[in-house]
């Protein structure tokens, strides 16, 4: 059961998380920063574990400084609690790369096949209404097209979106750029707020499979 914190929602192999959040808005409305990985700094991210641990640790490869990731049939995601105002910075950037993908010869819409080798959820929050707790997940698909788009086998409440499929090659840093505002219109045909959490997952439970991707810095900018 994969849950973060919010009361009566159903595992959506990801987060789904009604917050209560200590961080302010940042002041800064060109670029604000989540994750700075290639710095060696992890300050302010938290662990969730669903079943057992993913090892997550800073490492150095060829090129940069990133956050590795292992999965051997574990389930777990790290998160930071933080308010982005999508008004001012809607552009969601981050990089990744896979060390080792996992196989396209399962259902990514099931949940037997509800694992995936990277992730990046935005969360936003219901606030007291848990139950809109709604979240993006920004997904290195196997089976599924780039570009394709479907809901979360566990919940409605969480949208699937493929930025990257098996036509990337492995081993290879990818930049990556959405704007998450009109995602979200797209996905929940709402005008969204503010997005209350960002987080990362590798996970292969499901599955029973391995995998091993890499994530670089991860920011919020106006453009």
């Amino acid at each position: 059961m994969r849950v973060f914190g919010a009361t009566d929602i159903s595992r959506i192999g990801g987060i789904l998380v009604a917050l209560t959040l200590s961080l302010p808005l940042s002041a800064d409305n060109e670029r604000v920063n989540i994750a700075r990985f290639s710095e060696g700094n992890l300050e302010g991210w938290e662990l969730k574990s669903f079943e057992g641990n993913t090892e997550y640790r800073l490492e150095t490869d060829t090129h940069k400084t990133g956050l590795r990731a292992l999965s051997q049939g574990t389930a777990s995601g790290l998160y930071l609690e933080r308010r982005i105002d999508l008004q001012q910075t809607p552009i969601l950037n981050w990089s990744w790369k896979l060390e080792k993908p996992l196989p396209g010869d399962f259902n990514e819409q099931s949940k037997a096949g509800d694992d995936y080798a990277a992730r990046i959820y935005v969360v936003f929050s219901g606030g007291a209404f848990f139950w809109r707790t709604r979240a993006i997940n920004y997904v290195w698909a196997s089976s599924q097209p780039k570009g394709a788009v479907w809901p979360n086998a566990y919940t409605t409440n969480a949208r699937m979106i493929a930025v990257r499929s098996e036509e990337t090659p492995e081993g290879q840093w990818v930049l990556e750029k959405r704007d998450v505002r009109s995602d979200y219109r797209r996905l929940f045909g709402e005008e969204p707020d503010a997005v209350d959490a960002v987080a990362i997952m590798t996970d292969t439970d499901n599955t029973g499979l391995e995998a091993r991707a890499w994530y670089g810095d991860i920011w919020f900018t106006r453009d």
